[in-house]
């Protein structure tokens, strides 16, 4: 089974450690205790765990292989949050905070982070409270989190600021889309999903907003 999964793993970032697949593993164990306490997924994607959560999560890893700061919005079960904290292992002088209001789910995180010595930091705060906290990130993800316009507003002061956003979206992806180009424009790509046939990343970056005049301007620490 691990070499499977270590196989799976190298097809999505191409150097990757068996000792990331055992420590993976070991995350998925954890989650699966947890889950059945406090409900951090449905209970149906739980026989898919690996494939639909996790490698779902591994592909954001190769799409910024300079990435250093990293931040995960709306982080629930772990996924992407967690994930990336453990890849990160490798990757040197690197961190990942993670940002999630829920309490219990918070305390997971923070159990999950702490079990792999995974380089990552858990605020139990609502995203809108954090802005003035988290300095500009290289990347900025959130997965099934909210719509794409509420997603620009809740990370504006960072990818105003520089940082890039990685969003995973599913097949409404494209209505999401137009709808945001009411308030904003941006760079976009589009990175086809490894694992979910129906499934995109959104790379977004330069974002503006085109009502700037009307909004009031945030302030967020320099990097």
């Amino acid at each position: 089974m691990i070499e499977k999964r270590y196989l799976q793993l190298r097809n999505l970032v191409p150097v990757v450690s068996r000792e990331t697949v055992e420590t993976l593993e070991t995350f998925e164990v954890l989650f699966r205790k947890w889950s059945s306490a406090i409900n951090l997924a449905s209970p149906s994607t739980l026989p898919g765990l690996w494939e639909r959560h996790i490698l779902d999560s591994v592909q954001l890893f190769s799409l910024a292989p300079q990435a250093r700061k990293w931040l995960d919005l709306g982080s629930g079960g772990g996924f992407p949050g967690v994930v990336l904290a453990i890849l990160l292992k490798e990757r040197a002088d690197s961190s990942i905070d993670l940002v999630e209001s829920n309490g219990k789910k918070a305390a997971f995180l923070r159990t999950a982070i702490a079990q792999a010595k995974a380089p990552g930091r858990v605020h139990a705060q609502r995203i809108e409270t954090i802005w003035g906290q988290i300095k500009t990130p290289d990347v900025v993800t959130a997965r099934a989190l909210a719509p794409l316009n509420v997603l620009l507003s809740l990370t504006e002061p960072w990818l105003t600021s520089g940082a890039t956003a990685l969003f995973q979206k599913g097949r409404d992806y494209r209505r999401e889309i137009d709808e945001s180009h009411d308030e904003w424009t941006y760079d976009l790509v589009e990175h086809p999903s490894a694992v979910g046939e129906e499934s995109v990343i959104l790379q977004i970056s330069n974002l503006r907003n085109i009502r700037q005049s009307d909004r009031i301007s945030r302030q967020i620490p320099m990097a």
